[in-house]
């Protein structure tokens, strides 16, 4: 049958099982939405406020359900809007398809109106780009934006398309969503080797991150854990992977990981690192990196092996797969002396806080109590974070939706947008640090035009938080640019975007303040007022060994010393 252009779009969408896009239009794609308008009973679309939140937004629907987010955006700057979203997708190995339109085929370079090269400009963070210049080319390249999106590491993949072939019309044939079938790099004597290495260990220890979650390998995790019986450390990006009521769990690793996971991979004779990458935030000092320890990695991306720590022995393949076939071949493991010793340091080396004020980890601690560890839970970048990862305890994989690798400030609100979106089962917060909450604000918007019940957090302490803390630290409290107090009233901007608005300013309205937005029926911001000089411990120095970690009390001796 004959279809145009934009008619093919829709019906691709369809075919790979797409519900929901985000998005905003413009004059190139104006063929698509107005498609979209017809079709609009089968493929609903969000108005976002800003194009970067349209990306976010597909990334947080991506990383909640499993499935491949999808945004729109119109040429020039629509689609350059994009970029940041795009990104930080790609950091985080996250599926996603970004579908663009430019100008008219006889216009693309000659710098005509709103005529940018979006694949170009995003060719280092995306794993493929496409413009497609000939509409009978389009089914095929958007099925393979799909395939290569979702396949091996996932990651973002746009697809832009001229004007005057979302117009013109060609043959489509329908054809059915393909599964993509890996070639296996690993053989039968991988899995003896990587068996033999752990059977061999006294003082194992598990380094899980985000892979875990991408594979969906909790199930072979949990029992690959109770087989050898080793502590389990996370990265932000592989929080829920492992349950964090487990009593194997020793919690996140790195700058502000615990001292318990921190000091236990120092001392383990072997380190297991399961789908993580070893980046700078997690390991510090690469010369100094479990030095004691023997490294195997089980990772799905080749190009992650010995890219930032010298393995001993690696395996290229999908992690619930090749643990599988580990567990079958393991034997039960017992390492009770090297457990007692990790529950030693659990025991020495609380997360702790001051429980009589009103902190950022108090308001985390009563938000898991009042959600039983069930709620998804986005973050923006700074402090709040770390104790959004700290202090909840994620107890299923796709529930910690964060910019891990880019660090994106403004994230959160679009993320937890698309996340709701796509898990309406779900209580969605998105806890953000008053300057990350300036950058995307008008998202908030977007939550009240379709009523999504979403709840905002600002963790309102009038400075940029980690940046100030820094400065504290490591530069003589000069805190250049990076207080915010001023006359904003984010109570009254969420209210003026159509929101409900909670002012908390002491401990014991936490509480009630969040049981009311559990309950409500729409978009909720709640304005907590904490102390600008909270600190975020333990913390390891910039460069420094992950064994030198320190916590306020160790910072206090130091400067009574």
């Amino acid at each position: 049958m004959q279809l145009t252009g934009a008619q093919i779009v829709l019906e691709c969408l369809k075919e790979q099982g797409v519900d929901t896009v985000f998005g905003y239009p413009g004059g190139t794609i104006l063929n698509v939405y107005d498609e979209l308008y017809k079709q609009q009973d089968q493929i609903f679309h969000i108005l976002t406020s800003h194009e970067q939140g349209a990306a976010h937004a597909a990334d947080g629907y991506a990383r909640a359900t499993g499935k491949v987010g999808v945004c729109l955006a119109t040429s020039g700057p629509g689609s350059t809007n994009l970029v940041t979203g795009i990104a930080t997708a790609y950091m985080d190995s996250v599926p996603i398809v970004a579908i663009t339109c430019n100008v008219n085929l006889p216009l693309l370079g000659k710098d005509s109106f709103q005529e940018v090269d979006i694949a170009g400009i995003t060719m280092p963070i995306t794993k493929h780009g496409y413009i497609v210049k000939d509409v009978k080319q389009l089914a095929d390249t958007i099925r393979k934006a799909f395939n290569i999106a979702r396949s091996g590491r996932p990651g973002p993949v746009i697809v832009d398309i001229t004007k005057d072939v979302t117009a013109n019309k060609c043959d489509y044939k329908p054809a059915k969503e393909e599964d993509y079938e890996e070639e296996l790099l690993y053989t039968a004597d991988d899995i003896k080797q990587a068996v033999k290495m752990i059977e061999h260990s006294k003082r194992p220890f598990i380094y899980v991150g985000g892979g875990a979650v991408i594979s969906g390998a909790e199930e072979e995790l949990l029992t690959f854990a109770e087989r050898i019986q080793a502590p389990v450390c996370d990265t932000l990006m592989g929080k829920g992977a492992f349950n964090g009521h487990h009593s194997l769990y020793t919690g996140m690793i790195g700058m502000h990981g615990t001292k318990t996971s921190n000091f236990g991979v120092s001392e383990c004779d072997l380190l297991i690192t399961l789908g993580a990458r070893f980046s700078d935030r997690v390991i510090g000092n690469a010369k100094t990196f479990a030095k004691k320890a023997k490294i195997l990695q089980i990772d799905v991306d080749a190009a992650e092996i010995n890219k930032n720590i010298r393995t001993d022995f690696s395996i290229v393949g999908d992690l619930k797969e090749v643990l599988s076939l580990i567990n079958d071949k393991l034997t039960q493991q017992s390492h009770t002396e090297w457990i007692n010793h990790i529950k030693e340091y659990e025991k020495s080396f609380p997360l702790n806080y001051d429980k009589k004020a009103l902190t950022c980890p108090y308001v985390i601690e009563t938000l898991d109590k009042l959600t039983d560890g069930e709620a998804i839970v986005c973050t923006d970048v700074g402090q709040h974070q770390m104790w959004a990862a700290q202090y909840y305890k994620y107890k299923h994989p796709r529930s910690f939706l964060t910019s891990g690798g880019l660090g994106t400030m403004g994230y959160g609100l679009g993320a937890a947008i698309g996340a709701k979106m796509g898990r309406p089962d779900k209580i969605v917060v998105n806890v953000a640090g008053d300057g990350c909450f300036r950058m995307n604000m008008n998202e908030l918007a977007t939550a009240s035009r379709y009523n999504i019940p979403i709840i905002e957090i600002v963790i309102n302490n009038q400075v940029l938080g980690m940046v100030r803390q820094w400065q504290t630290l490591f530069y003589d409290k000069h805190y250049s640019n990076t207080v915010l107090k001023d006359k904003v009233d984010y109570c009254k901007v969420a209210e003026g975007l159509g929101c409900m608005a909670i002012r908390v300013t002491k401990k014991d309205e936490v509480e009630p303040a969040l049981k009311k937005a559990i309950n409500a029926k729409g978009p909720v911001l709640i304005d907590i007022a904490v102390d600008p000089d909270e600190k975020v411990f333990p913390m390891v120095p910039a460069g420094a060994s992950i064994s030198e970690a320190f916590d306020a009390k160790d910072l206090a001796g130091k400067e009574r010393a």
